[in-house]
């Protein structure tokens, strides 16, 4: 990071389906904004209804960023983000606008607020010998070897985590240095460099947020988001490894296509939506977990019936003053 940052940047965030976007909208109403978008999911085009994109109406409201920039083969990564971020963030301010960032991709929000370590290069033949292993031994069987060269990273990552897993096993066969090692460079400066607030539209009631994502879910399988993931297996360049593919929702109707499931079948549709749901609720919580660690947040409970117009209010009462409106 080239120089200090003084003014805060405004983050709004929170779980999944707790109505960001419908907040950050109402906001735009009253602030000249430019939303900066904190998704892994959103940056994918071709990836509309599982994602709960904003529509093309809602973009046409308040310019939007970093939605509908990579193509699903693509990779990204929390350093991008965050240089892509410092770009755009200047770009809006010399326009004399705010930028706004509405997520909760809870890694790249990380990366952006404490720093990230200047991650090596990975060679491509190091990242395609790694994919190969990957597809034909499984991320159990490479999980245990990350847990022989890299126990920090592999005490922290699940087996099942593909994708972690494998980026950290290209770090250590590219560099010979574990990941954990890159991850334990002191960050204080960078965190002193970006000041923000940070608002979290939170639910004070589990199960709101539960039926939130349920009742999403139900609505993106009306949409036609089968239809839209058998479009993307119909690429011959896509497959269920890609990051894009492990989206949540996304893998498990692949899953469940790479299967033959019938799923035009009530029944069976009902127990992949339903499968989809847990894997939401599981993420909700995960997001919940990580924003609970963050003490300097300023938390707006978003289950308390009020509409988004009385959430922005709040939302910009703390982005402007730091206090809630009286």
């Amino acid at each position: 990071m080239s120089q200090p940052h003084t003014e805060p940047l405004w983050i709004l965030t929170g779980p999944t389906a707790c109505g960001k976007t419908a907040v950050a909208l109402e906001l735009a109403r009253h602030v000249p904004l430019e939303i900066i978008s904190v998704d892994s999911a959103l940056i994918y085009r071709g990836m509309d209804i599982g994602t709960a994109k904003p529509t093309r109406e809602e973009q046409a409201q308040v310019p939007h960023h970093l939605i509908d920039i990579l193509d699903p083969t693509e990779r990204y990564s929390a350093a991008r983000f965050v240089a892509d971020t410092e770009a755009l963030v200047v770009d809006i301010r010399a326009h004399g606008r705010t930028p706004l960032l509405v997520g909760g991709t809870m890694l790249y929000l990380k990366a952006l607020l404490e720093g990230i370590d200047e991650m090596p290069a990975i060679p491509p033949e190091v990242r395609a010998e790694v994919d190969t292993r990957m597809r034909a031994q499984g991320s159990h069987a490479l999980h245990a070897e990350l847990a022989r060269v890299d126990p920090a990273t592999a005490t922290r990552l699940a087996p099942g985590d593909t994708q972690r897993i494998q980026r950290a096993l290209e770090v250590w066969h590219a560099t010979g240095t574990p990941l954990s090692a890159f991850h334990q460079r002191d960050r204080q400066d960078a965190a002193a460099q970006r000041p923000a607030v940070v608002v979290s539209l939170e639910p004070q009631d589990r199960a709101w947020l539960h039926r939130r994502v349920a009742l999403r879910y139900q609505q993106m399988m009306a949409a036609g988001f089968v239809d839209e993931v058998r479009a993307l297996r119909a690429r011959p360049e896509l497959h269920a490894d890609l990051p894009a593919i492990r989206c949540v929702g996304y893998r498990q109707v692949w899953e469940a296509l790479d299967a033959g499931l019938d799923l035009r079948h009530p029944a069976t549709l009902a127990e992949v939506t339903e499968r989809g749901v847990a894997a939401t609720r599981q993420l909700a919580k995960r997001q919940v977990t990580w924003l609970r660690s963050m003490q300097q947040r300023h938390v707006i409970a978003c289950d308390q019936g009020d509409t988004a117009a009385t959430l922005s209010d709040r939302a910009r009462a703390l982005f402007t003053t730091g206090s809630p409106p009286n």
